[in-house]
């Protein structure tokens, strides 16, 4: 299936930041809502000097909130960034010393206790700012996986994200984030919620829903 969606949409290139402490913010701002939304905020948190963790932890919420405007739920985002913030400074604002700090799923339990940080936004952290081995799930993960195994059986995220582990054929350091960024760009593209392009799927062979839409 990676080969497959390598080939179809190429090397996707993730996480779209211009830095790891810029990604982990873009993680929380991307909760129910798309990039473009996201970059926006970014741009504004940008022109303000305040995309950094003392600035989540310091600048007013009403004002980071009209900063984020753009992403949505945008006072709800403020107190999850002024969260990420007051954690990031358990290790001194130090990305390094934070995803270094311990192994990988007492470090993921650490950040899930974290106000608004949830199982994907947290694995995005890992995966995208700490190159840690975990895959991330997402809706559209979840999504491809129904429609490939099961014809309609909703996989949990944790029996998602179990099936990619197991893998052998996967190599974690090399794939795991290559692989997500290429399912989402499916799912976006081809295996979409309504309306799937299952004539122009390049993985069609191997799914047990899609060849009936085709037939």
């Amino acid at each position: 299936m990676y080969d497959r969606l390598l080939a179809e949409y190429g090397p996707q290139g993730w996480w779209p930041a211009e830095t790891d402490f810029e990604m982990l913010v873009g993680a929380v701002l991307t909760q129910n809502t798309t990039w473009t939304n996201v970059e926006r905020a970014l741009t504004n948190m940008k022109k303000a000097d305040a995309l950094n963790a003392a600035a989540l932890r310091d600048t007013d919420l009403e004002r980071l909130a009209a900063m984020i405007h753009p992403s949505g739920y945008f006072n709800a985002k403020a107190r999850k960034l002024r969260a990420l913030g007051e954690f990031l400074a358990r290790y001194d604002d130090d990305l390094i010393r934070l995803f270094r700090s311990k192994p990988l799923l007492e470090l993921r339990k650490e950040l899930l206790a974290v106000f608004g940080i949830g199982p994907e936004t947290a694995d995005s952290m890992l995966l995208y700012a700490g190159g840690l081995p975990i895959f991330v799930i997402d809706s559209y993960t979840l999504r491809v996986l129904d429609r490939m195994r099961s014809g309609g059986r909703e996989l949990k995220y944790e029996t998602a994200q179990r099936l990619f582990h197991r893998d052998k054929g996967i190599d974690p350091e090399r794939h795991y984030g290559e692989f997500h960024a290429l399912i989402v760009a499916h799912g976006k593209d081809t295996c979409r919620a309504s309306d799937p392009a299952c004539d122009q799927c390049p993985v069609l062979d191997m799914c047990r829903t899609g060849p009936r839409t085709v037939a």
